[in-house]
Order: C-alpha cells, then sequence, then structure tokens
C-alpha cells in the first residue's frame, strides 16, 4: 500500500523534473519566451499557457494551443505513474510555472484576472 504522503512527493519531484525541461519543446522556446515577453501569452493557474492578448496573431495562439496539447499529454503521463489525476498534476505545474514566471510577465490569478508579475 502506498503512503499518502509519498504521493505528493513523487508527483512533486517527477513534476520538478518535467519542468526542469520546461514542458515545452526546445523548438517552441524561443517563439514562446517572444510571446511571453510581449505580454501575448501567461501562464495560468491550472497549467496551461493562456492568451492574455486577444488580437495576438494567429501564430501565436497556434503556439499556444500546440505547448498546451504537449502539456496535457505530460500530465496526463504524469498522473498515471503517480496514481492521481491529470488536473492534479496540472494545477501542481501552473502553481510552479507561475511561481517561476519572471518579474513583468502575465499570469493568471486565482480568479481569471491577468496580473503582471
Amino acid at each position: 500500500m502506498r503512503s499518502r504522503i509519498g504521493l505528493p512527493l513523487r508527483l512533486a519531484a517527477t513534476l520538478l523534473a518535467l519542468l526542469s525541461f520546461s514542458l515545452a519543446p526546445a523548438a517552441h522556446a524561443a517563439p514562446l519566451d517572444d510571446a511571453k515577453a510581449r505580454g501575448l501569452v501567461g501562464e495560468r493557474p491550472d497549467g496551461y499557457l493562456g492568451v492574455v492578448d486577444p488580437d495576438a496573431p494567429a501564430d501565436v495562439k497556434l503556439l499556444v494551443e500546440d505547448v498546451n496539447e504537449k502539456r496535457a499529454r505530460e500530465y496526463e503521463t504524469i498522473a498515471k505513474k503517480n496514481g492521481t489525476n491529470a488536473a492534479a498534476v496540472a494545477a501542481l505545474a501552473g502553481a510552479k510555472l507561475i511561481g517561476r514566471a519572471p518579474a513583468g510577465q502575465w499570469v493568471m490569478d486565482a480568479s481569471g484576472s491577468w496580473k503582471k508579475k
């Protein structure tokens, strides 16, 4: 029987390893960093990216969609590996990603409002 305390620790360790690879493939790193720096994209507490500026170019919106699909697959993989659900993994990732966001980037708060960090 697995310890209830062990699950959060295993989940956190797995998630930290995943976050060390930034959840976005290297091919997306530069465009994603650029979109974040330009205030077009931000991190949400649910572990996914959001489009901050509704007038963002179509390629930025497609990038967000693509990264979010990849994140969803990763969250599902981690959840299965740790005996939990993907939403819990995504929420933990969201908190970590928002915490790691540099000052000046946009993040969504718990009420769903975009705030500059």
